[in-house]
């Protein structure tokens, strides 16, 4: 095979496997239905360290969210996660243990998805109807899993990097393009057409262990909840999107 040609294969299995919006290996939903509806979700927990916190914060703003949960924090954290459902989130399927989906083989991607949603239904008593693959990778054989086990695959729009451990100041600074696009697409007495709404992806856990800080996190949606919603953003779970959730 020419060199070019190879390049050009290997650069297009390169975006189909990490790009949000590629549809390369399947459907994923990127965007809410509608500009003012913003999807708040978060990775890698449950977390002892933030997650009640994270709760709390969320109730105080009237803001439900869509927790993408890994399996073997879901097992050692059982009360928690039926806290987070108790509380009106949406629980989602984050693997069991947070592998690069793209080197693994079908077989192995199976089992991930599985045990994770077996933790889910055991801890909450619910099917996972929501999937988010670690790292945004993706394989040529997730999408068939994916569906098979009932499915859907959500990525985002937002991911402003709050696994870095950079200060809260910083982070504040990354999600400024909400409020930015708030404005934009939410003019006073007009309609919102065709537009879309944002999915942000936040981490409340580290995939790597328990009680993971992720303090900055909670600082920066301290500041930026009340501003969002004085904006008009109301806060959604992928749940209460699905019927106007768009493919982008």
């Amino acid at each position: 095979m020419p060199s070019s040609i190879a390049a050009g294969l290997a650069g297009l299995t390169a975006y189909g496997a990490a790009y949000p919006r590629a549809q390369l290996f399947g459907p994923t939903l990127c965007r809410t239905g509608a500009p003012n509806k913003l999807a708040i979700t978060f990775d890698d927990g449950p977390n002892p360290a933030i997650t009640p916190k994270l709760l709390d914060l969320l109730a105080k703003h009237n803001a439900r969210a869509t927790f993408f949960l890994v399996g073997k924090f879901v097992r050692e954290c059982p009360e928690m996660t039926r806290e987070i459902l108790a509380r009106g989130h949406a629980l989602g399927n984050h693997t069991d243990t947070h592998p690069n989906l793209f080197l693994c083989g079908p077989q192995k991607s199976e089992e991930e998805l599985k045990r994770c949603a077996d933790a889910i239904r055991l801890a909450a008593g619910v099917e996972p109807r929501w999937f988010r693959p670690p790292f945004g990778f993706r394989s040529p054989w997730l999408s068939q899993i994916v569906n098979r086990q009932g499915m859907r695959t959500v990525m985002w729009t937002r991911i402003p990097g709050d696994w870095r451990g950079k200060p809260a100041e910083w982070l504040i600074k990354r999600m400024n393009p909400i409020a930015e696009n708030a404005r934009r697409k939410l003019p006073p007495r007009t309609g919102y057409g065709g537009l879309t709404g944002d999915i942000l992806c936040l981490h409340d856990g580290n995939h790597r262990h328990l009680n993971g800080d992720r303090a900055h996190t909670l600082s920066a949606l301290e500041y930026w909840l009340p501003r969002w919603s004085d904006l008009g953003l109301e806060f959604v779970t992928m749940d209460e999107t699905f019927s106007k959730t768009v493919e982008a």
